[in-house]
């Protein structure tokens, strides 16, 4: 089968004969795609930089920020549109691109996108700025005087490829703050940053000029250094080996936004446990497991099931293997690289090892089957499973137990889905914030963070920006040279 070929990137200013190009091949399901990424020089890094800086300043900062939720609305409803030629095009060669079930990738793009949409980004605004207008123009401050706020003339954007369309949220911030945004594809999921470029010049033409879509080699030291060094500010997604080597480029005066390796977890409580309720927090808990192949930060590798309800934590294991087989008929794991095929089975028997000195515990799963349960009946710290639909289920006595359980791995925990009555779920999170967790969420929405939501416990849009502050004195000084101060005086 001859493979489908498309050009990745968004290059302002450059013509494509002008370019070097890599490719990056791609197939699964019997679908092949060749997608071919830009390789510039230093010298051609350097001068994209300098010209999308240019054009943010010339169309971008002078846009109201409900002009930009306008656009970004566009380009969004476009998106969600089944008979759009970039929906279609996303949904025809992400599953190829990602090896993710194409049903899987449909829902999955509809629900993230949904994020987007006018009301979601105006929320997404007030939740970090009390007056959205401080980003068009000075404003009045509670203390006094007036207050602005002014994003960086150049953000650069590290992505990681592991969930298709993640780019999308940052690209977002930066236009929101208006900023000339340069984004750095991942080669594992190049296209879909390319696309919602390529669609925001459509829908607004003098954007096309405001941000660019780039790719290099790593270790390509001309061109990230060049670009680096026009930066004011750098977001980095990815693990933490990646997140340290983008670190080290930057220049020290550049702000550096990491987001790194995270692990997520889920309590269960035994109200979640009746004869009623249990099947039915199983089927959310294993829709979190199934979704994206745990390959998100806030995916998560463990539950903590309490004692005490009608159904046991064993029992719930049980019920969450069932589901996994289901979700597998409905949406199949996505075909294994060789290491992860090697991690996963590593994991598999580590747990049964674990299993036979333990005893009381039981692997759920094993053999060829594409999930795997592991159920242990004595607690366990939070670890890291193997991903790809591998889960570990601990039974423990009170929720509370989970804290001391998670604690020491404060520095990678963000987010943790609660089943659990309302007092305990308040109760939980404040215990769960001091240990470290960022994020609580819904069992069955862990992969689905809201509108708004303070990615790592940080702002998304206050963090990028600049305060400026114009103080009383100032505005007392400018009233005495004013001409009716003057006039007054005379």
């Amino acid at each position: 089968m001859t493979p489908e070929r498309v050009a990745a990137g968004h290059l302002p200013g450059l013509a494509a004969a002008d370019v070097q190009w890599h490719t990056l091949a791609f197939g699964a399901g019997g679908a092949r795609v060749e997608v071919d990424v830009p390789v510039l020089t230093g010298g051609q890094m350097q001068a994209l930089a300098r010209r999308v800086k240019a054009a943010s300043r010339e169309h971008l900062q002078p846009l109201a920020v409900s002009r930009i939720v306008q656009i970004v609305d566009a380009a969004i409803a476009r998106l969600l549109d089944p008979r759009d030629p970039y929906r279609r095009q996303a949904e025809r060669l992400l599953p190829a691109i990602t090896g993710y079930d194409a049903e899987m990738v449909r829902l999955g793009l509809s629900s993230y996108l949904q994020t987007f949409r006018a009301p979601q980004l105006h929320r997404f605004v007030a939740e970090d700025f009390a007056n959205p207008k401080v980003l068009d123009e000075f404003q009045p401050a509670a203390k006094g005087g007036a207050v602005r706020a002014f994003g960086p003339e150049l953000l650069v954007h590290s992505w990681a490829g592991n969930v298709p369309a993640l780019p999308v949220w940052s690209l977002v911030c930066g236009l929101l703050v208006k900023a000339g945004n340069i984004g750095k594809l991942p080669s594992a999921e190049p296209l879909f940053a390319s696309l919602f470029a390529r669609l925001l010049a459509e829908v607004h033409p003098p954007l096309a000029e405001c941000l660019a879509i780039v790719w290099w080699q790593g270790g390509d030291r001309a061109a990230s250094d060049a670009l680096f060094a026009q930066a004011d500010t750098v977001l980095a997604y990815g693990g933490n080996r990646a997140i340290e080597q983008v670190r080290q480029q930057l220049p020290v005066t550049t702000r550096f936004l990491p987001y790194g390796h995270k692990l997520g977890f889920g309590l269960i409580g035994r109200a979640a446990l009746d004869s009623q309720r249990a099947a039915a927090t199983a089927r959310l808990a294993a829709h979190d497991v199934v979704r994206y192949e745990q390959q998100g930060c806030y995916s998560p590798h463990l539950f903590y099931v309490e004692r005490g309800g009608r159904v046991s934590p064993r029992e719930f294991a049980q019920y969450l293997a069932s589901e996994l087989a289901n979700l597998q008929r409905r949406y199949p794991r996505r075909a294994l690289a060789l290491e992860d095929a090697a991690a996963l089975a590593g994991w598999r028997q580590a747990s049964e090892l674990r299993t036979l000195a333990a005893g009381g515990g039981e692997l759920l799963g094993a053999g060829d089957v594409a999930w795997a349960v592991a159920y242990a009946d004595a607690p366990q710290p939070l670890a890291p499973t193997a991903g790809h639909r591998s889960i570990q289920v601990v039974a423990i006595d009170r929720l509370d137990d989970a804290v001391a359980l998670v604690a020491p791995h404060a520095s990678f925990l963000q987010t943790a889905g609660i089943a659990a009555e309302p007092a305990e779920l308040f109760r939980l999170s404040a215990l769960l914030g001091r240990a470290g967790v960022t994020r609580v969420a819904a069992v069955g929405s862990m992969t689905a963070p809201e509108a708004g939501w303070h990615h790592d416990g940080r702002f998304n849009l206050l963090d990028l920006v600049r305060m400026v502050e114009i103080e009383q004195s100032a505005e007392r000084a400018a009233d005495r040279l004013a001409p009716y101060a003057q006039e007054g005086g005379a």
